[in-house]
């Protein structure tokens, strides 16, 4: 079954190996890797592996990833998943990056918004958290955007090229979400 997210200026789609190029051409730029656990440099067998990884989670339900699709050309611009699903607690967390020239657009906060009515509203989920590496303060802004509250600092949590982040936590709650549409 092929889930689709349909939004004003992105859609959230399952992504296949077709996408393998263009995740690869926007996940290899350093400013991405800098706040995320993504590789760098990041090769087309990277974004291969992660697309054979996602189909394999998403049948054992803990871990649904979207590729974030430009309405405008079709192509896979970013991901976003819910993650740590957990059935018994009705609670995930959400994870994202977007390619740097989608930078500033509201790409991201669109994004953002689907997956959290997707996960609300079909998969029943009650609370939905995000962690953001510290200083990645343009990922905090999106979620604050979104309606998620700052829930806290957990100190020197990732060892990132030499230097060691603080991990800011945000979590938004169903009766909190307000839809974007």
């Amino acid at each position: 079954m092929d889930i689709k997210i349909i939004g004003k200026k992105i859609n959230l789609r399952l992504i296949h190996k077709a996408d393998a190029a263009s995740i690869c051409r926007h996940a290899r730029d350093k400013d991405i890797s800098r706040y995320t656990f993504i590789p760098y440099p990041y090769r087309l067998e990277n974004a291969l592996k992660f697309i054979r990884d996602t189909h394999k989670q998403r049948r054992k339900g803990n871990i649904l990833t979207f590729g974030i699709e430009c309405k405008e050309t079709g192509e896979i611009i970013g991901m976003i998943s819910l993650m740590r699903i957990d059935n018994v607690n009705h609670s995930g967390e959400v994870g994202y990056w977007l390619g740097k020239k989608f930078w500033g657009k509201g790409f991201m906060l669109e994004a953002v918004q689907l997956i959290c009515g997707h996960g609300f509203k079909k998969i029943k989920m009650v609370r939905i958290y995000a962690r953001v590496l510290h200083p990645n303060l343009a990922s905090a802004r999106v979620l604050e955007k979104a309606g998620f509250r700052y829930e806290g600092r957990l100190r020197k949590t990732t060892l990132r090229y030499g230097r060691w982040l603080d991990d800011l936590r945000y979590g938004i709650l169903k009766e909190e979400f307000k839809s974007a549409s």
